[in-house]
């Protein structure tokens, strides 16, 4: 084994990605997977996470488990919890990364439902999710957390609001449980700028270039595989002495 393949080594972790069937999320499993862990997805749909649960075990063979569970519903994560201990016996790595941000016109548009929908799924499910695994580790005296943020939660937009909302306070939740599960466990937040998963395939991508071009150095949307560098430091011993950090994946946001 190379000296970078050691450093990034996740052999004989067990991993769990939330929003792990699609997009960033199923990366991140991936790439997980590819580095030694066995890993767990879960995500509402159950069929999706069993899909990418397969191709885990065809292109890596470590073993993977589906979970079907709304991350917004707190009475659904108990559930995931236990099962995931029932299966591996612990969970070294949490990856806080189911999310959303449904369109809307005007402010005046948005429901309560709706509001209350973002603001459970991006930030009280994560809460509770981390509380449940966060006190497991620091009993095991080892593990990372990583919550998927959003560039959206330092550069709002009329269109994002309850959304980047949730997400700032994601971020917020970062440094206060650092403290919480520290010394022994470790708390970051992965911070997203604009990537191309499925959703994008709706944008006007004319006015979207356009835009990009002006708002970030790099002048480009990110690939869904380029959040992997960063979220295989933070889930491995490289980033021993990194806890309650910002680590930006954006392009340079300006």
């Amino acid at each position: 084994m190379s000296y970078v393949d050691e450093l990034f080594d996740l052999t004989g972790k067990v991993v769990l990605v939330t929003g792990g069937s699609r997009g960033l999320g199923k990366e991140m499993v991936l790439a997980a997977a590819k580095a030694g862990a066995d890993v767990v997805i879960a995500s509402r749909n159950l069929e999706s996470c069993e899909l990418v649960a397969k191709e885990v075990k065809e292109a890596t063979g470590r073993q993977a488990m589906a979970y079907g569970v709304h991350v917004g519903r707190w009475e659904e994560l108990d559930g995931l919890v236990d099962a995931a201990y029932e299966r591996f016996g612990k969970i070294d790595v949490l990856i806080n990364n189911a999310g959303m941000s449904p369109l809307y016109g005007e402010l005046t548009d948005v429901s309560e439902k709706l509001f209350d929908s973002v603001v459970n799924l991006n930030f009280k499910g994560p809460f509770r999710l981390s509380a449940l695994v966060g006190e497991r580790m620091v009993k095991a005296s080892s593990g990372s957390i990583i919550n998927v943020s959003s560039s959206g939660s330092i550069r709002s937009s009329k269109s994002i609001i309850p959304y980047a909302g949730a997400k700032a306070a994601l971020n917020s939740m970062t440094e206060g449980l650092a403290q919480a599960f520290g010394p022994t466990v470790r708390v970051n937040t992965l911070m997203s700028g604009t990537m191309l998963t499925d959703v994008s395939k709706a944008w006007d991508m004319d006015v979207f270039n356009a835009t990009i071009q002006k708002t970030t150095a790099l002048q480009r949307a990110g690939q869904p595989h380029e959040i992997v560098g960063a979220a295989l430091y933070l889930a491995s011993d490289a980033s021993s002495y990194t806890t309650g950090a910002t680590i930006r994946v954006d392009g340079g946001l300006k």
